[in-house]
């Protein structure tokens, strides 16, 4: 015992040489929330962007979902530039540019302009992302005190998403909306000397060349099949673009993993997912991050245009959500040696499905009791569901494959915020507009612009004026509610699925049983159960062990 204690002692010193492990906890967990914050704190900003610069519905699309479909589509590149060039080197690099896109975003004069930087905002956040879960791993050697540094970690990252409405709401409340970008300069002038004097340098083994070719191969597929998703809840659904996006997006990606498979030196090992808790706790994660980005989104637009709150009043109603998944990653740790991952995400999945289900009775009035307990609910099943998911793929992912499966762990993410905001728009369309295609009094044309948002028809209803304004303006607002409930049903069917999903994680996080006078640094830490006769009987060869064993 004292061997093993004395070893995990040495480790924990040596992955934290230079500075205290807890305070990199704290500056990896504030470049995490950054760029959290970031991907959500447009959201109450988008009625006051679409009265100053005007844009069009795509635009405006566009505008919102540039952030986290560039993100996700380079997170891979950069993670192994990082392996390649060092992951702090690339992080401050990502300081960098992420702080200059927010000056851009910032001082923008039009939707271009605006989309452009928030493009920027992406490839920095994309060279952010990665480092922080791939350093963590290291400064963080002990099982225990990893589990409760990921519990932290994931907590900062929901956290960061229901963080960007309040932010933005009381910014909005005494500035204009680009204040919203500006507040990133200082942190990020600030995060720079931090991150170059507090956190160690890392970097993967460098065998192989860099596949440049195939990362930029799975970023236009990705790109293409969101575009895609997106036409489907418009007018356009079912047309030859729509078609055309979704099949040359399906095939690029499918290029992209056969130009994995054949390659000796792939930037990401899907052998990785062959594994049936892996691969399953990657679908959690995305399915996790679509409810929660895609629903508040909806849900600040409702608070906003349907309730008539301001925008920091729109922010503190979304505040229960940050303080359920905040105390949800504090006992997120407990929690799993307690539960297990598959009964964790399960859970979570279930509690998150429940909310959803519990705030399908919103209507045209404020109902707080209501609001406030969907959210509390909605921010704790989130958060449990994430952090289970999380630490079941990073327990499963081999220890030199611990980049590429943080990188994977990161495109998920920010995967399901894009697709999110993405898909469930699209059903909130597709349910809004049919409500406003025939209103007493408004011709044609009005009528059709307003089916785009309902933002867009209060601007028509306001010009029509009289009866007809009154009319549209009416009809918009029941038009939103009811696309509101669909929304929600299609986004608790999805989290029922991820449920079911979760079924396939493990009932318990253990490390398989390393070859005869071998000791992992997870096992030594670890004081975890027995094994059964049945997962003894599960074991494999010590040299297949040698090649598969996980680091909790």
């Amino acid at each position: 015992m004292s061997g093993t204690t004395t070893a995990a002692a040495l480790r924990r010193r040596a992955a934290g040489a230079g500075a205290n492990r807890w305070v990199v906890l704290v500056v990896l967990c504030v470049s995490l929330l950054l760029v959290a914050v970031d991907a959500t704190v447009l959201h109450v900003a988008v009625p006051a962007v679409t009265e100053d610069l005007r844009p069009g519905a795509v635009e405006l699309l566009w505008i919102v979902d540039a952030y986290p479909l560039v993100c996700a589509s380079l997170l891979i590149l950069f993670g192994t530039l990082g392996d390649r060039v060092g992951r702090r080197r690339v992080l401050l690099l990502g300081y960098a540019l992420f702080g200059l896109a927010s000056g851009l975003a910032a001082l923008a004069d039009s939707a271009p302009v605006l989309i452009a930087a928030r493009a920027l905002l992406g490839v920095g956040g994309a060279m952010i992302m990665p480092a922080t879960l791939s350093l963590l791993r290291q400064v963080f050697p002990d099982r225990r005190e990893r589990a409760f540094a990921i519990g932290i970690w994931s907590a900062v990252a929901a956290v960061g998403a229901a963080v960007g409405p309040l932010l933005g709401g009381f910014l909005l409340e005494h500035f204009w909306w680009g204040s919203v970008f500006l507040i990133n300069i200082p942190l990020m002038l600030v995060s720079l000397p931090v991150g170059r004097i507090l956190l160690p340098e890392s970097k993967g083994d460098g065998t192989g060349p860099w596949d440049v070719t195939g990362a930029l191969m799975a970023a236009a597929g990705l790109f293409a099949v969101v575009l895609g998703v997106k036409r489907l809840g418009g007018e356009s659904a079912g047309g030859l673009w729509t078609a055309l996006s979704l099949a040359v997006g399906a095939a690029l990606l499918a290029a992209f993993v056969r130009r994995q498979r054949r390659r000796a030196h792939p930037l990401v090992d899907l052998r990785m997912f062959a594994r049936p808790a892996f691969s399953t706790s990657v679908g959690c994660i995305v399915l996790a991050m679509l409810a929660l980005v895609g629903l508040e989104l909806i849900a600040a637009q409702y608070l906003q245009l349907v309730l008539g709150l301001s925008p920091l009043e729109t922010g503190l109603r979304l505040l229960p959500l940050t303080f359920a998944a905040m105390a949800a990653g504090l006992a997120g740790a407990r929690l799993l040696r307690r539960f297990g991952p598959r009964r964790m995400v399960f859970s979570g999945f279930c509690l998150t499905a429940a909310a959803v289900l519990l705030l399908t009775p919103m209507g045209g009035q404020d109902n707080r009791v209501l609001l406030l307990s969907g959210f509390v609910l909605l921010g704790f099943g989130l958060e449990t569901t994430l952090f289970g998911a999380y630490e079941s793929m990073l327990s499963e992912a081999p220890p030199q494959q611990a980049g590429g499966a943080a990188a994977i762990g990161e495109t998920s993410y920010q995967l399901g915020a894009g697709i999110g905001i993405a898909l469930l728009g699209s059903v909130m369309n597709a349910a809004y507009a049919p409500g406003l295609k025939e209103v007493p009094g408004v011709p044609a044309s009005e009528s059709s612009a307003a089916r785009h948002s309902l933002g867009e028809a209060y601007e028509v209803a306001a010009q029509l004026g009289g009866p007809a304004g009154a009319a549209l303006r009416d009809a918009a607002r029941h038009a939103f509610v009811h696309g509101l409930h669909v929304t929600l049903l299609a986004s608790a069917v999805l989290l029922l699925l991820g449920a079911v999903m979760a079924l396939r994680l493990p009932r318990t996080m253990q490390c398989e049983p390393a070859p005869a006078g071998e000791t992992t640094p997870a096992e030594a830490a670890s004081d975890g159960p027995a094994r059964t006769p049945a997962e003894v009987a599960d074991v494999p060869a010590p040299r297949e062990a040698a090649e598969s064993r996980v680091s909790v």
